[in-house]
């Protein structure tokens, strides 16, 4: 277990670095498997359509990810990365979602973001008031998550391959997993073993759905040139790592009443 929870920061710093990375190669190439003259800008949703950006923010979060790697640039890194994600989820998409409320798609590209950047910002220590709001945050992403997994039970299992069976009851088993973590989080209830349980959800996830759909092992068409497919399986792995690196190093929390 020990070796797990250290590896979580690790994890978590390789996909900031690939998801950066991805920003800079995807805003340079044409990707004519997408259409005539079209390019994969931007990889992560929240980022607006403009290449220069998408380089730009492409390569300080790869500069963030080797710093989280560090004791000097750590605290720097983790709030690059919190900040910059926080700010163009909130300028870029969250206004799109305001509009269509009902939108799951939307729903998810608000909070896996806001996810992470609470992740990054838990990384080194921070003050109370802060701490607590990333807490909530999370917790919040969490059991909406866990409820949208009940509200599209045929939807979400439709993508697990077939070697798995009983698509519906896994679906319902992660989605009161994912309440009962955010309960824990947010509350401050077996919260290290909440962290644990995130982190080995999205671990889970990778290796079964997101790296054989990305690398072509379920022969779904276009998905290896797929850049939607490359930045949900670096969403995955980050939440696989960030909630493992927070479950070695941090305290129980609890909601002041």
């Amino acid at each position: 277990m020990k070796a797990l929870l250290a590896s979580g920061r690790w994890v978590f710093a390789f996909a900031i670095l690939a998801l950066g990375a991805e920003n800079v190669v995807c805003a340079r190439v044409s990707m004519p498997s997408l259409g005539e003259g079209s390019h994969c800008i931007p990889v992560l949703p929240f980022i607006p359509a403009v290449p220069w950006l998408a380089i730009l923010f492409g390569l300080i979060w790869v500069a963030c990810a080797i710093g989280l790697l560090t004791r000097r640039w750590l605290r720097v890194s983790a709030f690059t990365v919190g900040i910059t994600y926080i700010a163009w989820t909130l300028v870029h998409v969250l206004p799109a979602y305001i509009a269509s409320p009902g939108d799951m798609g939307l729903r998810t590209v608000v909070f896996e973001p806001l996810s992470i950047a609470c992740i990054a910002l838990l990384l080194p220590t921070v003050p109370p008031w802060l701490s607590r709001a990333c807490h909530i945050v999370v917790a919040v992403a969490m059991v909406i998550f866990g409820v949208d997994h009940f509200l599209a039970l045929a939807g979400i299992g439709s993508l697990l391959p077939d070697w798995i069976p009983w698509h519906i009851f896994w679906i319902a088993i992660f989605g009161a997993v994912f309440i009962l973590c955010g309960l824990g989080i947010g509350l401050g209830i077996f919260e290290r073993w909440s962290w644990i349980g995130v982190g080995l959800m999205f671990a889970l996830w990778v290796f079964t759905l997101h790296m054989p759909r990305t690398f072509g092992f379920y022969s779904i068409p276009g998905a290896t040139a797929d850049p939607d497919e490359w930045s949900s399986l670096f969403i995955a792995i980050a939440l696989w790592g960030g909630p493992l690196a927070l479950a070695r190093t941090k305290t129980s929390f609890t909601v002041a009443m």
